[in-house]
């Protein structure tokens, strides 16, 4: 539990930086333009902050972490994370200074490529969710049995 509160905090200061850095470097290159950079803020607390506190309750209800493959899955979920946000702030800065031209295929497929990985750590999730929600039903059957 305290990895995903620490990843959701994380990621709350990073997102919150993210809406500074935005506001003041369009600012700084009077760009009117919008780019990657003025959705980096939300995509970081929707997907990094509100994520992982969700599954902070989920993991309380469901004791996430003791499947086998979920240090696997938080790792590369974040890898995924931040190969997507990473990529974001590249693209954004770049559309920004006005070099947005020599933005080529070979970057919107590394974009494209954290947005994939990122599919597929969800899809991880929710697959590990359902079989935690399995385990916690049957248990609950059996205390019930039980008594």
């Amino acid at each position: 539990m305290k990895k995903l509160y620490g990843a959701s905090l994380t990621y709350l200061i990073v997102g919150l930086a993210a809406g500074v850095f935005y506001r003041e470097f369009t600012r700084f290159f009077d760009a009117v333009e919008k780019s990657q950079l003025n959705t980096l803020h939300t995509h970081l607390l929707v997907l990094g902050t509100f994520f992982f506190l969700i599954a902070v309750a989920l993991e309380k209800l469901f004791t996430l972490s003791a499947d086998k493959n979920f240090g696997k899955w938080f790792v590369a979920h974040n890898v995924a994370l931040v190969w997507t946000i990473g990529a974001m702030l590249v693209n954004g800065i770049v559309h920004t200074t006005g070099n947005g031209d020599s933005w080529g295929a070979a970057q919107s497929g590394v974009v494209g490529l954290g947005h994939i990985l990122l599919s597929v750590t969800f899809v991880w999730f929710f697959l590990m969710l359902k079989k935690r929600i399995k385990i916690t039903e049957r248990d609950e059957r059996r205390l019930l049995n039980a008594k």
